[in-house]
């Protein structure tokens, strides 16, 4: 068996690709797929491929801080929210860095300004690496 760290409820996380260091992600069991808060989305091409801009909040300490970033989408998916609404996202691949680990996901792009997190780790993301104690919270910087 691979060793897994253990993660807690909400553990900090990194999207460098975002310019993105010590975000509150929520880590989510119960959501297949990882998601982050985006605004603005616009579609675009770059060698017959789509692409996407968008504005994200690098800083959650200040949302006036806007970035526009711009990503390759690798599908769309359609998926049911917190409040089981069925809408169709954008999925683009990003790095994220949590403690030592560093791997590629998948990311669902959509608008999370109601929610307490910025970004949700689900399942795909977590597969093979991590165990999850929900009773705390930031067990990876603990250690």
């Amino acid at each position: 068996m691979t060793t897994k760290k253990i993660v807690g409820a909400v553990e900090l996380c990194d999207l460098p690709a975002f310019m993105i260091h010590d975000l509150n992600v929520r880590i989510d069991t119960g959501a297949a797929t990882s998601s982050l808060h985006v605004d603005n989305i616009e579609e675009f091409e770059v060698d017959d491929e789509l692409w996407i801009r968008f504005d994200i909040h690098p800083d959650i300490y200040n949302v006036d801080n806007v970035v526009r970033k711009k990503a390759k989408v690798e599908g769309k998916k359609r998926v049911k929210s917190s409040t089981a609404t069925r809408e169709k996202r954008y999925v683009i691949l990003t790095t994220v860095v949590m403690s030592d680990l560093e791997w590629e996901i998948q990311l669902t792009l959509t608008d999370r300004s109601e929610m307490t997190y910025m970004m949700l780790l689900g399942r795909e993301a977590m597969c093979g690496r991590f165990l999850v104690d929900p009773e705390h919270d930031f067990l990876l910087t603990k250690n």
